[in-house]
């Protein structure tokens, strides 16, 4: 409306060699960028009236005439088409983003506070903007054996990897409410990766290689400050205390995927350790992103010094200072998938 009043104003206090009413095509023009379908109508329509209106004000020797009547009314034409091609556009746009929100809630279920006794918080920070989705993966899963949880990273990116992030959750949720010893559910875990890479290469796909790390976590009913700890070839979990770090042991098991690749007494999931915490500790889980993030000099993020500076065990501030670390470390690009999960029982009972 500015322009349009200024345009018109211009016109009509120039003298007859400054004629420019035929400008008010940019009016049109950018209502069709900014304006819905029927905003951008009326304001071509008005650019029309407008421009008739002012026109007729001038002598009939000094009128723009019929040539740029045309201009007008056609750029008001185009200026509606181009609004229309837009907003449908942005309908599929916002279509696609609900589709990939779903996605990634089916994926990455919301976990309620103090969900199965866990004190919990997480961060997720997709490598992949858009899809809001990639290879990591996190749940917790109550059951009547105690709290199983499981925090993984599927190798490469893409659908695949959320595909396989999917497979390997679905077989969690069903495995880690209904099977009594944890060891079990490590090897469904282990059987549902290579079946579904199966599937996957007799589709014609290249995931014959795909794996994933992971760390398998249970919670014993009837053991406070017990936790059994299945490691598939992911970083050890760190238990924080407000005055000190721990790192639990390094696991010695395979990645989810590669189990085929011993033989002997040695083969079936890693072992299953129990490791005793303190009251206070946290156990804090992260991926590569992570660990791995690097900043503009090629330094790989200290976790175990940002954790240490944190001074605090609750989840929430816990996981807030590591994902602000991260960030501020690699100014905001963030290249591979990052989770952030911090876990411990709750006091109440």
């Amino acid at each position: 409306m500015l322009l349009l009043a200024g345009i018109t104003l211009v016109d009509l206090n120039t003298t007859e060699r400054f004629r420019i009413i035929s400008w008010i095509v940019l009016v049109p023009g950018i209502a069709a960028a900014i304006c819905g379908i029927w905003a951008t109508a009326a304001f071509a329509l008005l650019a029309v009236l407008d421009y008739l209106l002012v026109d007729s004000l001038w002598p009939h020797k000094y009128q723009a005439g019929l040539p740029d009547f045309i201009l007008v009314t056609l750029a008001g034409l185009l200026a509606v088409i181009a609004c229309a091609v837009r907003v449908g556009s942005e309908r599929r746009m916002l279509h696609m983003r609900d589709i990939a929100e779903t996605t990634r809630r089916t994926v990455l279920r919301p976990l309620p506070p103090g969900w199965a006794g866990l004190e919990h918080a997480e961060v997720y920070l997709a490598a992949d903007t858009v899809a809001r989705v990639g290879g990591d993966f996190y749940d917790i899963q109550p059951g009547p054996y105690g709290t199983r949880v499981l925090v993984g990273d599927v190798q490469g990116k893409g659908l695949g990897a959320v595909e396989t992030a999917a497979a390997l959750l679905g077989t969690f949720r069903e495995a880690g409410y209904h099977e009594k010893d944890l060891a079990t559910v490590a090897g469904r875990l282990e059987t549902r990766m290579l079946r579904h890479r199966g599937h996957t290469v007799a589709l014609g796909r290249d995931d014959g290689d795909r794996f994933a790390t992971a760390v398998l976590l249970g919670f014993p009913p009837g053991e406070p400050a017990a936790v059994e700890v299945v490691n598939f070839g992911h970083e050890p979990p760190l238990a924080v205390r407000p005055s000190r770090v721990r790192a639990l042991p390094q696991g010695d098991g395979l990645p989810l995927g590669m189990g085929e690749l011993v033989t002997g007494s040695g083969s079936g999931p890693p072992p299953t350790r129990t490791i005793v915490l303190a009251p206070d500790e946290t156990l804090l889980v992260t991926t590569d992103g992570v660990t791995e993030a690097r900043n503009a000099d090629g330094a790989f993020f200290p976790l175990s010094e940002e954790v240490s500076r944190a001074a605090t065990s609750d989840p929430a501030l816990l996981v807030a200072h590591v994902r602000d670390g991260v960030l501020r470390h690699t100014r905001g690009r963030v290249s591979d998938d990052t989770t952030i999960f911090a876990i411990r029982r709750t006091t109440a009972p």
